[in-house]
């Protein structure tokens, strides 16, 4: 007895079908409607950053004329950009930034993730009380802590230094308790297992915890590294010394030493976020995945 199997059409038969084809082309109006306010909020979000690339390729004068002119009579020209390299340390800042952002990305992320760890498996008095300071702390403006973090770098003789910059900012209450709740969701059986097997609490973490935290790692060490790329408030105020000025802080002292002159002002704004959108376009990847994973928006 020989059983008759149905035919069953390609995938190329089924895309070949006409009427396949036209269910697939044919768009609903909420697609329409969705893709029409994304476009907006893109034009919206755009429209800044595209006007102040094109103010600082502008005089200062045709910038602080009135009205609203894409091309001026003189033309656009790099010439704000050429003052700014020209009268600074450019690159000198440039490279502070990036030791103070990567130094401060790489201990916040080892101090985050061993008091995360520490909330979430260890059970030692007071981690109830810890855990709920950590979190009141994340409310506390950061505005308020700058006059007793001034004057502990006054006592510890680290003005003007590279330690300045980078201790006030080692402490990021926020990556603690989200390490901690992603700590919460990897399977203690797992641990109970290398605890058999004699592992160590150090082994666990470094060997199992880190490998299956790595999404999340990923995104903090992303948003701590652009929170203090683009801090400017704390290095402003923690060093007068040009060569230890952040990139932030030390365009802000050219365009200061210029007067009141918005063309310089975009000029070294768009200077000083080149780097990040640089950074951006070779880890969007992992920037959105991170995002969706952890709900982190920046900081």
């Amino acid at each position: 007895m020989t059983t008759t199997v149905p035919a069953v059409g390609t995938d190329a038969d089924r895309v070949a079908d006409p009427k396949a084809v036209a269910r697939k082309r044919r768009v609903s109006p909420l697609t329409v409607l969705a893709y029409a306010l994304l476009i907006i909020v893109a034009i919206t979000w755009l429209a800044p950053v595209l006007w102040a690339a094109l103010t600082g390729l502008k005089s200062n004068v045709e910038a602080a004329s009135p009205g609203f002119v894409i091309i001026p009579e003189g033309g656009l020209s790099l010439q704000n950009y050429a003052d700014v390299l020209q009268a600074g340390l450019v690159p000198r800042w440039a490279f502070n930034s990036l030791l103070t952002a990567t130094a401060i990305t790489v201990i916040t992320v080892a101090i985050s993730a061993l008091a995360g760890y520490a909330l979430s498996r260890m059970d030692f008095p007071g981690r109830k009380i810890t855990l709920a300071v950590i979190v009141a702390s994340i409310l506390i403006p950061a505005q308020i802590l700058i006059v007793p973090l001034f004057q502990q770098m006054v006592d510890f003789n680290l003005l003007d230094t590279y330690w300045a910059i980078i201790l006030p900012q080692v402490v990021a209450a926020p990556m603690v308790f989200i390490l901690k709740k992603f700590f919460d969701a990897i399977p203690v059986e797992l641990e109970e297992a290398a605890m058999i097997d004699g592992a160590s609490r150090m082994r666990i973490l470094l060997q199992i915890v880190m490998p299956l935290s790595r999404p999340i790692l990923g995104a903090v060490s992303i948003f701590v590294f652009i929170g203090a790329w683009n801090n400017f408030l704390w290095p402003f105020i923690a060093t007068t010394d040009s060569n230890i000025m952040t990139l932030p802080v030390g365009l802000q002292t050219v365009v200061s030493g210029y007067g009141i002159t918005y063309a310089y002002d975009m000029a070294q704004a768009v200077m000083a976020a080149v780097p990040l959108i640089i950074a951006f376009l070779f880890f969007q990847r992992q920037i959105i995945k991170g995002i969706a994973t952890s709900g982190i928006t920046g900081t």
